[in-house]
C-alpha cells in the first residue's frame, strides 16, 4: 500500500511538471532572409525581432556580430543595446560617429543600420538576444548574409545646359541610364522639374521598376491629352516629349534613375540612385492675338539667296487664340500662283503648275507642328525666284461636317533670289561603309572642280523614307557647328586637304546606321553659287555580332588543394570592355568575384584571396585567366565571365559566356587499418579488440571512430568517437550495458574497444569504422570516405552440452487442420537449476525476413512481439511445455498463408552467485518446412465425343457429367459453349453460377432448358433447333472452394467432350429417309414400339432412384426453369 501511494505521488509530480513545461513559451529570433545585395556607399538596414519571452513589455538587450568571408569562424562584435563597449576596435569609430546604429523599434525588435557600406562590411551578420530568464528554451540568435557589390549605375543627359523655347513649342529631352550589375536588377526613371524658389523638385513623368508610366502631380491632364509622353528607346535611352510648353514649365529639368533588387523575402529594395546634369529651360510668352477671329501669319526662308539645284525651304507660322479648337487652311503662293495647300483635315493639294514636280519628288509640304508648316523645293530652278507669301484662313465646320471658309489672312512677302550655276563642282563618296559598334565611323568626301570657297554639311537619315537631319557642318570660314542631337557626341568635321572633307563619329552604336549625305556648297563673296551632294549607306554591326565570349578550363574537376585555371576568351576587335567574373554556388545565389574595368582598375568582392587574375593579349583575342590557388569546397560551383561595353554614356551588356562547373572532390582515402580477424572467448570474461592505423597520417589528420555490431544482418552502433574525441553511445545500447563497454585511443594511433563480463549475446561481427578528417587550404575540415575492418567475436560457454533436434521436419497439412511443430531438447536439460528461454522464429515463403512469433522467457513470461503482418497467425498459436525438454508449437485452424519455415531457438540461463541471470548456452533446431494446402485438384469431367443428325422438330440435350471432385465442399459453375465447325470462335450460350443463378448468354432463352437432376450431373436441352444452330457443343466446369485465407477461390477448370450436332430442314430429312423407309416401314414401326417400351421402363426406374437419393430433391426437376424466369445477369457476388 505504501509503494502504491508513492507511485501515485510520482505520477502526479511528473504530470504537473509536464503542464508547467507546456505552458512555457518558446523563444524565437528572426532576421531578414539573405543574401542581401547592397551597393558600396549605400545604406544597410537589418530588422531583428524576438518573441516567446515571459514579458513582452520588458526591453530586450540585443547584440550584432559579423563573420567575414576571409575568417568564417571568427566572430567580430559590432554593437549592442546594453553595452557601449561591446564593439571591437575596428567598428568603434563608426559606432561612435553614429555611422552604425542599433535602435529599439519596440521592446522586442531592433533596427540595425549602416549609413554607408564599405567593401569590408560583407559577411554573415548575427543578431543575438541576451536571455534574462533562468531557463533556456528556443532560438536566441539568427543570421543573414550581406553581399557588398560595386555601384555600376550610369545616368547622363546629352541636352544642353540651357534651352529657350516659346510658349506652345514642343520640347524633347533624352536621358541614358544603364547598369553593369551581374545580379538581376530593375531600373526606374523619373523626369523632375525644379522651379526657382521651390525646395523640392516636382516629378513630371516616371517609369517605375515594373515598367508602369505615371504622370506627376499637376501633369495628369496633359498626360491624358497626349501632350506629355515618356518613351523608352533602345536599351538605355528614355525620351521625354512635351508637345506644348507652358510658362509654368520653366525651371531646371533633370532625370533620376534608381536601381532595384529583389530580396529573398520578395520585397524590392533600392540599391543605387543617380541624377543626370540639370538643363535650365526658359519659356517665353507668345504674342497675344487681340481678335479671336483673326490670324497672325508669318513666313520665313531658310536661305533667301540660292543657286540652281539647291534646296528652298519656306516655313509658315500661324497664331490664333484657341488654336487647337479651330480649323484652318494654309497655302504658299508665288506671284499670286498657288504652289501647294494644306486643308483643315491635313490633306495636301498642289497647283497644276507644280503637280509634275510633286511626282518627281522636287516639291514637299507638311505640317510640322500645331502652328508650323514647311514647304521644300529641291532642286530649285531660276524660274522659282521671286516673292513668296503664306495665306491662311479659318474654316468653320458645320453639323453636317462641311467646312465654310472665313476671312483670309496673308503673311508678309519673302523674296528669294536664285542664280544659275556655272561651276564644274562634283562630289565623290564611297557608296557603302561598315563599322563595328564602339569603333569610329570615318566618311570621306572627295570634291572635284573647286574654284571658290567650299562649305560642307554632313546629314543623316535612319531610313530611306525619312528626311535628312543635320549632323555637323563646316563653313567656308572653317567654323564647325554640331546639330542638337549630336551635341554630346564625339563628332567632328575636318578638311585635311583642299579637295577632301571627312566626318569622324566616335563610339558608334547600331542606332547610328543609316544613309549619310555629304552636301558641299561653293561660295563667292558670302553668296552660295553652287552645291553638290553624295550619299553613303552606313551599317553599324552590334557588338554581340563580332565579340564572342567563351569560358574553358583544362582542369575543372580537381581534388581539394589543387590549383584551377579558368580561361575567359574574348574574341573580336580591340574595344574597351568591362569584364566580371562570377560564381554561382546554388540556384539562388550569384556572387561576384572581381570586376576588371576598361581603365585597368580591379574591384574585388568579399574574401577572394584565393583568386589571381592574369591577362594575355593575342592576335585575335584577349584571354583573361582566373587562377584558383589551392581550391577548397567553397570554390566549387558554376563560373561565368560577363562582358559589357560602355558606349554613348551607357553600359551595354553582351551575352555572357557559357557556365563552367568546377568540381572540388575530396582525395581518395589512403587509410590502412589492421585488426584481429577472429576472436573466441569464454562467457563472463573480459575481452579487448584493437583497431590500428598503419598508414602514414597527414599533418592535419584527425580520426572519427565508430564501433558497430552486426547480428542477424543488422548493424547497430555501439560506441563512436568524433574527430574531437567526443565519445557517445549508440541509441540501441541499453543503459545497463554501457557500464560493461568502453573505448580508448592509444599511440599509433590505435583504438581499443573493451567488453567486460562478456555474454553470449555479445557475440557477432564487430566493425571498426574509421573516418579520416583533413583541413582544406581555407582551414575548413572535411572527411574522407570511411575505412573499416571486422573482428568476428564468438562467446562460448565451456562444457556446454545443450543440443536440440536438428532433423528437418517437412510438415504438410490441409487448411483448417490442427498443426503441431516439435521442439525437443536432446541433451543438457537435466539440471533443475537451468532455465530456458524459448523463441519460435518464422520465415514466410514470399519473404527473406525472419520474425519472432512467440517467446517464452526464462522467467516464465510469455510474449508475442508486435508485428502487424503476423498478428492473425499469432492469435492462433499455442506454445506449451508438456515435458521439461519439449516446447511444441500448436497452430489452430491452419491457413494457407501459414506456410513457411519455422525454427525453435532455445537459450539456457542460470543464476550466478550474485543473483544475476547468465546465459550459459543456446541452440536452434533444424528448419521445419510447413506447407498448408486448401485441397488437391481432383476435378474430372466425362469427356465423350458424340455426333447427332436431327431435324428441326427434334430437341437435343447437351450433357455435363462430373466424374470426380476435389472436395465435398466444392461448388461448381457450369458454362456451355457453341462454335461452328468452320470457325474457331467459341461462344458462351448459357451459364449456371455456383449460387444457382442462371444466365442466358446466347439470347435464346425460349429454346434452352436447364437441368440439374443430380449433384454431379448438369444438362442443357436445346428446343426446336434450326439448321444455323449446327456445330460443336461442350461444357466448361469451374470448381470453387472456400479458403480461410482468401475466401472463395477457383481451384480447377475442366471441359467436356464435343457434341457435334447437324440440324436438317424437314424437306431434306424426308428426301433422305423416304427411299430407305418405303422398303422397311413395318420394321421401323416395330423398332419404335420396342424403344418406347424400354424408355417407359427406364423413366420409372429413374424416378425410384431419385426418391431414394435426396428425398425428392426439387433441384432435380427438369421443369424448374419453366416455373421460374431466367436471370439474364449474374449477381454482384459472382
Amino acid at each position: 500500500m505504501k509503494c502504491s501511494l508513492l507511485s501515485c505521488l510520482r505520477v502526479n509530480l511528473i504530470f504537473c511538471l509536464g503542464l508547467l513545461h507546456c505552458g512555457e513559451a518558446i523563444v524565437h529570433t528572426e532576421v531578414q532572409t539573405g543574401p542581401l545585395y547592397r551597393v558600396v556607399g549605400s545604406p544597410l538596414s537589418i530588422s531583428c525581432n524576438v518573441s516567446g519571452f515571459a514579458s513582452d513589455i520588458t526591453r530586450k538587450d540585443i547584440e550584432f556580430r559579423i563573420k567575414k568571408p576571409e575568417k568564417p569562424k571568427f566572430e567580430i562584435n559590432i554593437i549592442s543595446t546594453g553595452d557601449q563597449s561591446f564593439g571591437y576596435a575596428v567598428y568603434t569609430r563608426r559606432v561612435m560617429s553614429k555611422e552604425i546604429t542599433l535602435t529599439h523599434v519596440t521592446p522586442n525588435s531592433v533596427l540595425f543600420e549602416i549609413q554607408s557600406l564599405e567593401k569590408g562590411d560583407e559577411g554573415e551578420y548575427d543578431c543575438s538576444v541576451i536571455n534574462s530568464e533562468s531557463t533556456y528554451h528556443g532560438t536566441y540568435s539568427a543570421t543573414t548574409t550581406v553581399k557588398v557589390i560595386d555601384n555600376s549605375l550610369s545616368v547622363s543627359s546629352p541636352a544642353s545646359t540651357s534651352l529657350s523655347y516659346n510658349e506652345g513649342d514642343a520640347l524633347a529631352l533624352t536621358c541614358q541610364a544603364s547598369t553593369n550589375t551581374v545580379q538581376h536588377t530593375h531600373l526606374s526613371l523619373v523626369w523632375y522639374l525644379h522651379k526657382d524658389g521651390e525646395d523640392n523638385a516636382r516629378p513630371i513623368m516616371s517609369l517605375n521598376r515594373d515598367f508602369t508610366l505615371s504622370p506627376g502631380p499637376g501633369f495628369e491632364a496633359r498626360h491624358q491629352a497626349g501632350l506629355i509622353r515618356l518613351d523608352k528607346m533602345g536599351e538605355a535611352t528614355y525620351k521625354l516629349n512635351m508637345a506644348q510648353l507652358e510658362l509654368s514649365d520653366q525651371g531646371r529639368i533633370y532625370c533620376q534613375a534608381q536601381e532595384w533588387i529583389q530580396d529573398p523575402d520578395l520585397s524590392w529594395y533600392t540599391i543605387a540612385q543617380k541624377d543626370a546634369t540639370e538643363t535650365t529651360l526658359n519659356v517665353e510668352a507668345r504674342e497675344v492675338v487681340p481678335d479671336t477671329s483673326s490670324l497672325v501669319v508669318r513666313i520665313s526662308a531658310q536661305s533667301e539667296t540660292l543657286q540652281e539645284g539647291q534646296e528652298l525651304s519656306l516655313s509658315c507660322n500661324v497664331d490664333s487664340q484657341n488654336l487647337r479648337e479651330r480649323f484652318f487652311s494654309l497655302a504658299w503662293l508665288r506671284a499670286s500662283v498657288e504652289l501647294a495647300r494644306i486643308g483643315p483635315t491635313g490633306i495636301l493639294s498642289v497647283g497644276p503648275e507644280y503637280s509634275g514636280r510633286v511626282k518627281e519628288g522636287e516639291l514637299r509640304a507638311a505640317r510640322i507642328g500645331d502652328r508650323d508648316y514647311r514647304l521644300i523645293l529641291q532642286p530649285v530652278r531660276t524660274e522659282d525666284q521671286g516673292e513668296y507669301i503664306c495665306r491662311a484662313w479659318l474654316q468653320d465646320r458645320g453639323q453636317d461636317g462641311a467646312f465654310t471658309q472665313q476671312a483670309v489672312q496673308d503673311s508678309s512677302s519673302q523674296l528669294v533670289s536664285i542664280s544659275a550655276t556655272e561651276s564644274g563642282l562634283s562630289v565623290e563618296m564611297q557608296n557603302t561603309v561598315g563599322v563595328n559598334e564602339g569603333n569610329r565611323l570615318e566618311l570621306t568626301c572627295k570634291v572635284h572642280g573647286v574654284k571658290d570657297q567650299l562649305s560642307v554639311t554632313w546629314q543623316r537619315k535612319s531610313t530611306a523614307a525619312a528626311m535628312f537631319t543635320s549632323v555637323i557642318s563646316l563653313t567656308q570660314e572653317g567654323v564647325t557647328e554640331k546639330a542638337g542631337e549630336f551635341m554630346s557626341r564625339k563628332v567632328k568635321a575636318t578638311r585635311p586637304a583642299t579637295d577632301t572633307f571627312t566626318l569622324e563619329l566616335d563610339e558608334v552604336t547600331p542606332s547610328d546606321s543609316g544613309v549619310y549625305q555629304c552636301a558641299v556648297a561653293e561660295w563667292k563673296i558670302n553668296s552660295k553659287t553652287n552645291s553638290q551632294s553624295q550619299v553613303a549607306t552606313v551599317t553599324v554591326a552590334p557588338a554581340d555580332s563580332f565579340v564572342a565570349v567563351s569560358l574553358i578550363s583544362r582542369n575543372s574537376r580537381v581534388t581539394v588543394g589543387e590549383n584551377v585555371e579558368l580561361m575567359c576568351r574574348v574574341r573580336g576587335p580591340r574595344i574597351p570592355i568591362t569584364l566580371t567574373w562570377s560564381l554561382q554556388r546554388d540556384a539562388s545565389t550569384l556572387d561576384n568575384i572581381l570586376t576588371l574595368y576598361s581603365d585597368g582598375a580591379i574591384s574585388w568582392s568579399g574574401d577572394q584571396h584565393r583568386y589571381q587574375l592574369k591577362v594575355e593579349n593575342k592576335e585575335n583575342e584577349v584571354v583573361y585567366y582566373l587562377l584558383i590557388n589551392g581550391a577548397s569546397r567553397r570554390e566549387a560551383g558554376n563560373y561565368q565571365c560577363r562582358v559589357s561595353v560602355f558606349l554613348e554614356n551607357f553600359n551595354k551588356k553582351l551575352p555572357p559566356s557559357n557556365k563552367l562547373a568546377v568540381l572540388v572532390q575530396e582525395p581518395v582515402s589512403k587509410l590502412v587499418l589492421t585488426t584481429t580477424n577472429t576472436l573466441t572467448i569464454n562467457i563472463n570474461t573480459d575481452t579487448e579488440m584493437k583497431c590500428s592505423v598503419t598508414s602514414e597520417p597527414s599533418a592535419s589528420s584527425r580520426y572519427a571512430v565508430t564501433w558497430l555490431l552486426q547480428q542477424q544482418a543488422e548493424n547497430k552502433t555501439i560506441l563512436s568517437s568524433d574527430q574531437d574525441a567526443l565519445v557517445t553511445f549508440g541509441p540501441q545500447v541499453p543503459p545497463s550495458h554501457r557500464q560493461r563497454i568502453s573505448m580508448k585511443r592509444t599511440k599509433g594511433p590505435s583504438f581499443e574497444f573493451s567488453i567486460r563480463q562478456a555474454r553470449i549475446s555479445d557475440g557477432g561481427s564487430y566493425i571498426c569504422e574509421v573516418v579520416e578528417w583533413l583541413q582544406d587550404p581555407r582551414g575548413d575540415w572535411y572527411k574522407l570516405s570511411p575505412v573499416s575492418k571486422t573482428t568476428e567475436l564468438t562467446v562460448i560457454e565451456p562444457a556446454n552440452d545443450l543440443s536440440l533436434e536438428k532433423n528437418e521436419q517437412p510438415s504438410p497439412a490441409r487448411e483448417g487442420d490442427e498443426v503441431e511443430l516439435k521442439c525437443n531438447v536432446m541433451s543438457g536439460a537435466s539440471s533443475p537449476s537451468l532455465f530456458y528461454k524459448v523463441a519460435w522464429l518464422y520465415t514466410g515463403h514470399d519473404s527473406s525476413n525472419t520474425n519472432v512469433l512467440v517467446e517464452l522467457d526464462h522467467t516464465g513470461l510469455l510474449s508475442y512481439p508486435e508485428n502487424q503482418k503476423l498478428r492473425a497467425l499469432q492469435g492462433r498459436l499455442r506454445l506449451s511445455r508438456p515435458t521439461q525438454s519439449s516446447f511444441p508449437l500448436g497452430i489452430q485452424r491452419a491457413h494457407e498463408g501459414d506456410s513457411g519455415t519455422y525454427r525453435c531457438q532455445v537459450e539456457q540461463y542460470q543464476l550466478d552467485h550474485e543473483g544475476h541471470w547468465q546465459q550459459k548456452a543456446s541452440d536452434t533446431t533444424g528448419p521445419i518446412m510447413l506447407t498448408v494446402k486448401v485441397a488437391e485438384n481432383n476435378l474430372s469431367i466425362v469427356k465423350e465425343e458424340k455426333s447427332l443428325n436431327i431435324s428441326r422438330s427434334q430437341d437435343f440435350p447437351i450433357p455435363c457429367h462430373i466424374a470426380n471432385q476435389s472436395s465435398s465442399q466444392s461448388e461448381f459453375q457450369v458454362t456451355w459453349f457453341w462454335r461452328k465447325e468452320t470457325e474457331t470462335e467459341q461462344r458462351p450460350i448459357f451459364r449456371a453460377y455456383r449460387n444457382s443463378t442462371l444466365q442466358d448468354r446466347f439470347g435464346k432463352g425460349d429454346q434452352l432448358r436447364f437441368g440439374h437432376p443430380l449433384p454431379k450431373v448438369f444438362s442443357l436441352t436445346f428446343l426446336k433447333p434450326r439448321p444455323e444452330d449446327s456445330g460443336l457443343y461442350f461444357c466448361e466446369v469451374e470448381e470453387w472452394l472456400p479458403s480461410l485465407s482468401h475466401g472463395w477461390r477457383k481451384l480447377a477448370v475442366e471441359t467436356s467432350g464435343y457434341l457435334t450436332v447437324n440440324v436438317y430442314a424437314e424437306g431434306d430429312v424426308k428426301a433422305i429417309s423416304e427411299p430407305e423407309c418405303k422398303s422397311d416401314i413395318w420394321i421401323g414401326i416395330l423398332i419404335a414400339f420396342v424403344v418406347c417400351s424400354l424408355l417407359v421402363m427406364f423413366l420409372m426406374l429413374l424416378k425410384i432412384c431419385r426418391s431414394k437419393v435426396s428425398g425428392g430433391n426439387k433441384s432435380g426437376q427438369n421443369l424448374w426453369v419453366e416455373q421460374y424466369p431466367l436471370k439474364t445477369k449474374p449477381s454482384e457476388e459472382d
